[in-house]
């Protein structure tokens, strides 16, 4: 039984992956409207980057995170990037504000040490493990999933 779950959109994201779509839609058209003179497997290999540059776009417009009474899940777009952390391996939870300069997606960062996880926005939950990693999570709604894992670790 989920106990809490929230969908964050990344619009920003959003209209880059649309854009990109109408940029490789316009190079296949324009491309296929000139006299081929390379070999015709290239534009396959063309045409198969710009897909899983899509897809790869694609998967990071939304994040959704998800709690139920042993995890806390957290899923860009539709899944191909995901995260599980164990309920009872958070030591401690609280709402920050993320810098502007940490960037968006799946981040390393290296001073503090951290993994940052979002997809719009600086608003974040900070997770610090029992084992000392700590993760920020991303989010808009940070006062509600703040209070949804302090409910499970009491």
């Amino acid at each position: 039984m989920t106990s809490y779950k929230h969908t964050q959109i990344g619009y920003l994201m959003l209209v880059v992956t649309l854009a990109v779509l109408v940029l490789f839609a316009w190079l296949q058209i324009t491309a296929r409207a000139e006299p081929s003179s390379y070999y015709s497997g290239t534009n396959f290999a063309f045409t198969a980057i710009m897909i899983v540059i899509l897809l790869i776009l694609a998967s990071f417009t939304t994040l959704t995170v998800s709690i139920d009474e042993n995890y806390l899940r957290i899923k860009f777009g539709y899944g191909i990037f995901r995260k599980r952390f164990v309920i009872s391996e958070i030591a401690s939870v609280e709402r920050v504000k993320n810098h502007w300069y940490y960037g968006w997606g799946i981040r390393l960062w290296l001073w503090p040490k951290m993994w940052i996880y979002n997809v719009s926005g600086f608003d974040a939950v900070e997770l610090v493990m029992k084992n000392g990693k700590v993760y920020r999570i991303g989010t808009n709604a940070p006062g509600e999933l703040e209070n949804a894992i302090k409910a499970l670790l009491k």
